[in-house]
């Protein structure tokens, strides 16, 4: 099956660049085009995002409304990387085409006044929920335009942390037949198909041959062994590019001091950075300069970094389906990766939690006979 076969323009199929659809763009794109509602599940890196984009502009086009000053398109998404990232893959599309439609990212941990001033004339909007909230109090945009609403990374916004905003900004949405609602996500939920009116479900399961890109490893070892094993590993395994990840800001902050001073190149991403910063250790990082990314759980979701050779869960997220998150980081783009974890015995319980949620086992590997001397 083809680009062509699932119904979109041949000026869009050159845009993308792309030559064969992937499974989740195979079953999502034609329903996206009908205007139907649609509920996307397949893991990261399935090419979700392209899925729902390009039968968007099409539409967009399709339907001659660039001269709406409100957006008409809503992509809600749960951190600024995201944000970020998604608004780069719509503007990529639009420069290719020639189109005159606007994309913009709203997010938090910048100036509000640029991005203000950006809404004069939007058509496509990727926001975070709390900052999109706060440019509506300032009247600076209006959401009663909006006829396509996209919640990526849909099981994340809809959980606790950010319920109350996705239900605010919902009460200000067109509401029925008016909007079309597209929910994307790794991993599914039950109350995913509760914000969606008879939606196409499309849910692409992974193969064996798939899930086993991801090499999964685990060490048990003792809280004090915890950062000279983390070392060990780095410079033991010559690891080049590895995605570190911890449970809280203060822990990011405390490996990235140790590895820095042990001569290990190393940046730092969490909330308390700022947005410039972030960016910037990203970009380090994906071009091979850094060698070492820490980062809290917001790198967990949606952030694309190619053919990414290693993950180490430093510390266990709470919920298994962050760790799911995590480790598809690696093991991507028909490319191996490994994923290790750190387990200490008082995660040892919550580990086999997670490995019960996953259907997979994980053989606990006893650090304890490593020599660890001067790491």
């Amino acid at each position: 099956m083809t680009f062509s076969d699932l119904g979109l323009s041949p000026a869009l199929i050159e845009a993308c660049g792309f030559t064969d659809p992937t499974p989740i763009q195979r079953g999502a794109i034609p329903p996206v085009l009908e205007g139907r509602d649609v509920l996307g599940i397949a893991k990261t890196g399935s090419g979700k995002t392209a899925g729902y984009v390009l039968p968007i502009l099409q539409r967009l086009q399709a339907a001659q409304i660039s001269d709406h000053r409100e957006p008409v398109v809503l992509v809600l998404v749960p951190t600024r990387e995201l944000a970020d990232q998604v608004s780069h893959v719509v503007k990529k599309y639009l420069a290719s085409l020639g189109a005159s439609l606007r994309c913009c990212a709203v997010f938090g941990g910048v100036s509000i006044n640029p991005q203000m001033q950006a809404l004069g004339k939007v058509d496509f909007l990727v926001a975070t929920p709390g900052r999109l909230l706060d440019l509506v109090r300032k009247n600076a945009v209006r959401l009663s335009s909006v006829r396509t609403l996209v919640l990526d990374e849909a099981d994340k916004m809809l959980n606790l942390g950010f319920k109350e905003e996705i239900d605010q900004i919902l009460a200000l949405l067109p509401q029925g037949e008016a909007r079309q609602t597209l929910l994307f996500s790794a991993t599914a939920s039950p109350e995913l198909t509760s914000q969606l009116r008879d939606p196409v479900v499309v849910e692409i399961i992974e193969e064996e041959q798939e899930r086993q890109l991801i090499r999964q490893m685990a060490f048990a070892v003792s809280e004090e062994r915890k950062g000279p094993l983390l070392r060990y590993l780095i410079k033991h395994g010559d690891l080049q590019q590895v995605l570190v990840f911890v449970s809280s800001t203060l822990a990011a902050d405390r490996v990235l001091n140790k590895l820095s001073k042990n001569g290990i190149s190393a940046a730092v991403i969490h909330s308390k950075v700022s947005q410039g910063a972030r960016r910037e250790s990203l970009a380090g990082f994906k071009s091979g300069e850094t060698r070492v990314l820490v980062a809290t759980d917001l790198l967990s979701r949606g952030i694309d970094i190619q053919e990414l050779p290693c993950v180490i869960n430093y510390e266990l997220p709470r919920s298994p389906k962050d760790y799911i998150h995590r480790i598809g980081r690696t093991g991507r783009a028909d490319s191996p990766g490994d994923a290790i974890s750190l387990i200490t015995p008082d995660e040892r319980h919550h580990f086999k939690i997670i490995q019960k949620k996953m259907g997979e086992r994980v053989e606990l590997i006893e650090s304890a006979e490593v020599n660890l001397q001067g790491y």
